[in-house]
């Protein structure tokens, strides 16, 4: 009997969540202390899923993702239904995950935003989010005025992991549309290479032919590969 009430209260122990940590050890009370910078990725999780399961607590949960699908990039790279196939991760959860992520994404998009798109590589840093945790290749534009200065971007295509189909029709549609002066087109190799096939200069030619007939300033074709990496035809004068 004494053995069986030992085995009770160490299960009881074991399903303790996080609101039973002492305050300095719990994650959301770190980081209203110490600023979010301190914590880890698992902590972080935890502040997001809030709760965990039956036996799981939210930062256990957490470390539970991230050593599923291989840390946070894992995670953004996941499908929606993979992440809820996951015990403990409903609708809600998952949607939280997804937002923050993307949220991420969009602040670093700002602070990375160019005063001028005449610099490649500045260029490429800035949209690199846009095609993070992507399977298959995304292809967008982005539109300027005279100044170089953007007016706005517009996802034209994504395709599959290895080929998009690029409407250069669609490409001239959106410039016009909103009375842009110029333009650069950037996409995906999900591959990691950045070195262009020969359907990227193809595109390339047909958008350059596109451009000069409604005297439109093409600018650069950019492709984005893991890392750092990219490659600019501007760069490489084959433009």
């Amino acid at each position: 009997m004494k053995g069986l009430t030992r085995v009770v209260i160490k299960q009881r122990k074991k399903s303790k969540g996080i609101v039973s940590w002492p305050k300095t050890e719990r994650p959301r009370e770190k980081l209203l202390h110490s600023g979010p910078e301190p914590l880890s990725d698992g902590e972080l999780m935890a502040v997001l899923l809030r709760i965990g399961k039956a036996g799981q607590s939210a930062e256990d949960l957490g470390r539970h993702l991230l050593a599923t699908f291989k840390g946070i990039s894992g995670i953004d790279r996941a499908h929606i239904e993979e992440l809820m196939t996951v015990p403990g991760m409903g609708i809600a959860k998952t949607a939280q995950l997804k937002a923050a992520i993307e949220i991420g994404k969009r602040v670093r998009m700002q602070n990375a935003q160019p005063k001028s798109f005449n610099d490649a590589a500045d260029v490429a840093t800035y949209i690199r989010p846009r095609f993070e945790g992507k399977r298959q290749e995304s292809f967008l534009s982005i539109l300027l005025d005279g100044q170089n200065r953007l007016i706005a971007e517009r996802v034209i295509t994504e395709g599959i992991p290895t080929q998009a189909t690029v409407y250069v029709r669609r490409v001239m549609e959106e410039a016009l549309r909103v009375s842009a002066s110029a333009f650069i087109v950037a996409h995906n190799h999900p591959s990691g290479h950045p070195a262009p096939s020969p359907a990227d200069d193809q595109t390339t030619q047909d958008l350059k032919q596109a451009a000069v007939l409604l005297n439109l300033v093409f600018q650069d074709h950019i492709i984005i590969g893991s890392g750092n990496n990219y490659y600019s035809y501007a760069e490489n004068d084959k433009l």
